[in-house]
């Protein structure tokens, strides 16, 4: 097969900006014509996204290169990420390969299980770079974790399978960016540091002229040169990878997500941001008792979270909320546990079968089945009333990726008619397992007023463009198209 250019970005730590990069060089690089395609070998989240497998069933990727696809104007695949881990607990992940739950490969040892994964992320990384003109990469945590060196496929297998051009991006907002870069260097693998062409300085504030002789001095240790000093881009509008988003001021109302330690689709929230409100994430009873809107995500672990939320006495300003007749939008595994009970006959949370009693809030049982449902789908929503009845009759788009199903035990009008076990209305709670109903921007002029700011036909595009000016800006004139030379 033949093999496009591969270009790399590698980070120091969790967190120096890797996704958010690599999604602008994935907008940067099409918009000069290429045909791009990322791939992150395996990432570590429970923000995922539904696409079509090659069978033409239905599978999950990790949010993060399902948006880095569609910021290449590539349509998203699981070859593009096809490992996902998914945290059940701190010491257990769920293991998606190539978009689909194995439970074999869920009990196994981490070091055992890379062995085996790895096979099959160098067939689809083969696949896509000899589907692409240019192959963008996304590394995970740090190539500089020696204890886990000898099952590192997603950075130094990668980096060598691919021969990619290597960027290496350090947070400077953070401090110690200059020993970031250099001790990463060091330890890093000796051919992967061969690969790397140059360092990026990520999330600078001031005036960039104090660096020197910063710069100058770490390219005559390590031989790299600093390519780009990218400055700190608050409010960029790309969804958090896997982390608790951060807070937004806005006039308009304030919007609390409930950030239960296991919730997912975080991401699906993001574009509250553009819509005026004033947005918060949090874990406790005074956050939600100041909610006009109360957002309750999806979990990875529904018994988990709902025993949380009873364990912090949470259930009390929760119901106090819809006594209150204010708005709440229950979503996915939140809709489980605002029900009246979960059975779990097959012990597929926590190893063991067993019930547990929800909230009561909804008369709803919820049985977990074998098979997780996944699917993507367009719906038009019923006559909602109350605080969603801007919403009723309106077409959204949405995705479903869930364990079991809810029927209703009690006279309760279904949200979406055509599918009556999606979702249904009591009073002022709105129970979906359709995610991404805010990543309509319908949804977000009906409820709140106004369209989100600048956002047009489709609010991503414009926010994929601005990622990619501004690495346009901060990179010099050239830098990026010489990646994709071989190395002098």
């Amino acid at each position: 097969m033949t093999r496009a250019p591969a270009v790399m970005v590698l980070g120091c730590t969790s967190g120096a900006g890797k996704s958010w990069l690599t999604t602008a060089l994935c907008r940067w690089y099409a918009r000069q014509g290429l045909v791009v395609k990322p791939f992150k070998a395996q990432n570590m989240s429970n923000h995922a996204r539904v696409v079509h497998l090659p069978d033409g069933t239905l599978g999950e990727i990790g949010s993060a290169q399902y948006f880095q696809a569609l910021a290449a104007r590539a349509t998203p695949d699981p070859r593009m990420n096809p490992v996902l881990l998914k945290p059940e607990a701190d010491t257990r992940s769920q293991v998606v390969l190539m978009g689909q739950v194995r439970a074999d490969l869920t009990t196994m040892p981490w070091r055992e299980r890379s062995a085996l994964l790895w096979p099959t992320a160098r067939e689809a990384l083969a696949s896509l770079q000899a589907d692409c003109e240019l192959l963008l990469i996304e590394g995970a945590g740090s190539p500089a974790e020696i204890n886990l060196a000898a099952s590192d496929f997603v950075n130094t297998a990668t980096a060598v399978a691919s021969q990619a051009a290597c960027l290496l991006v350090s947070d400077i907002d953070r401090g110690g960016a200059f020993a970031h870069l250099y001790g990463t260097h060091a330890l890093m693998d000796d051919q992967v540091q061969r690969q790397v062409r140059g360092f990026v300085l990520n999330r600078f504030r001031g005036d960039a002229a104090l660096l020197a002789p910063g710069p100058q001095l770490l390219q005559d240790r390590t031989g790299v040169p600093t390519l780009a000093v990218v400055p700190m881009l608050r409010g960029h509008g790309l969804p958090e990878e896997d982390a608790v988003p951060a807070d937004a001021d806005g006039p308009g109302p304030r919007v609390v997500v409930l950030a239960t330690p296991h919730a997912s689709n975080l991401d699906e929230f993001e574009p509250l941001r553009a819509a005026g409100v004033a947005l918060r994430f949090v874990r406790d009873a005074a956050g939600i008792a100041a909610a006009d809107w109360l957002l309750l995500p999806g979990s990875k672990h529904t018994r988990a979270d709902l025993a949380w939320v009873r364990a912090q006495g949470l259930h009390t300003a929760i119901t106090a909320h819809a006594a209150a007749g204010k708005p709440l939008l229950a979503v996915c595994g939140a809709l489980q546990w605002l029900g009246q009970c979960i059975d779990d006959p097959l012990g597929l949370e926590g190893g063991a079968p067993s019930r547990a009693d929800g909230l009561g809030l909804l008369p709803l049982h919820t049985q977990f089945q074998a098979v997780k449902q996944l699917q993507r789908a367009r719906r038009a929503l019923g006559a909602l009333t109350g605080p969603w009845a801007p919403l009723a009759g309106l077409v959204v788009d949405g995705y479903e990726i869930h364990l079991g199903s809810s029927r209703a035990t009690g006279a309760l009008p279904a949200a979406v008619p055509a599918q009556p076990g999606l979702g249904w209305q009591h009073g002022p709670v709105l129970a979906l397992y359709l995610h991404g109903l805010f990543e309509n921007p319908a949804v977000l002029r009906a409820l709140f007023g106004a369209p989100p700011a600048g956002a047009g036909a489709d609010p991503l595009e414009a926010v994929f463009d601005r990622l990619a000016d501004a690495v346009d800006a901060a990179f010099a004139p050239g830098a990026l198209m010489r990646l994709l030379q071989p190395a002098a």
